[in-house]
């Protein structure tokens, strides 16, 4: 738990720097829960497979779904934005264009959930951020296209230190040291939002980036640090029982 800018800040998951081999892509991304101002705060959602995982989250806290005030979505694909169904009190911010942007693609040929971007367009609740808009007290929206062409990143501001929460403009460590994604449709243009990212980054010591697929971390004159350390594990069934399972650790040894 970290406080700063008024707030509890706290990751209820932190997203994995995976990809499926055989299977399709893992969307392990996270969330983060902020409280303070009156406020009770998600930053994404993760995907359906983590529905009873975020509950069980929340519930640790002594939290509901209901008691979430406020649900900002960095973007419109699926392992950031499907449970937002979870949380029919909360208002609902995601950016303006990158939500009119989602409604336009083509069905089912990308990420985008297009059912739930649709219902979440005519949501009484909904709020369409602007680029530099304050959505929380001390947290201000700002776009960073590359992944999708309305991805905001939230920059959470403090006196001593900021809290950037990146999702996937910069999915992961070796994307924000590379300047390069590997989901990307202009490889120019998300360069440029990663170098926003590092600008925010650079403005105070200590500050930390949360990216939406990764472990948050600081950095000091260029060289990025894990605050954390990482768990990612599967469970098998491989034999005859459901008694019989085998736990796979997907972290490597000497890995964060």
């Amino acid at each position: 738990m970290m406080n700063i800018a008024g707030y509890e800040l706290e990751l209820l998951v932190i997203g994995f720097p995976g990809k499926g081999v055989c299977h399709g892509g893992l969307g392990w991304s996270t969330i983060a829960l902020l409280r303070g101002h009156g406020r009770v705060a998600l930053i994404d959602t993760g995907p359906m497979g983590m529905r009873r995982l975020l509950r069980e989250e929340l519930r640790r806290r002594g939290l509901a779904p209901a008691d979430v005030t406020d649900l900002l979505l960095t973007h419109s694909h699926h392992d950031h934005s499907i449970n937002w169904t979870l949380f029919p009190q909360a208002r609902i911010g995601i950016g303006a264009h990158e939500l009119d942007w989602s409604l336009e693609q083509p069905w089912g040929e990308t990420p985008v959930p297009e059912l739930y971007m649709r219902e979440l367009s005519s949501w009484p609740r909904l709020h369409r951020l602007a680029d530099g808009e304050e959505a929380l007290p001390h947290l201000t929206a700002h776009v960073a296209p590359g992944h999708t062409p309305g991805h905001l990143i939230f920059v959470l501001q403090d006196a001593q230190r900021d809290v950037i929460f990146t999702g996937d403009a910069a999915k992961t460590r070796a994307e924000l040291v590379s300047r390069h994604a590997d989901m990307s449709y202009d490889q120019s243009v998300t360069a440029a939002s990663i170098e926003r990212i590092w600008s925010y980054w650079r403005r105070k010591p200590d500050s930390v980036v949360v990216p939406g697929h990764d472990l948050p971390m600081t950095q000091h004159e260029g060289q990025t640090r894990y605050l954390m350390s990482r768990k990612a594990a599967i469970e098998a069934c491989f034999g005859d029982s459901l008694d019989e399972s085998t736990l796979i650790d997907l972290t490597e040894a000497g890995q964060p």
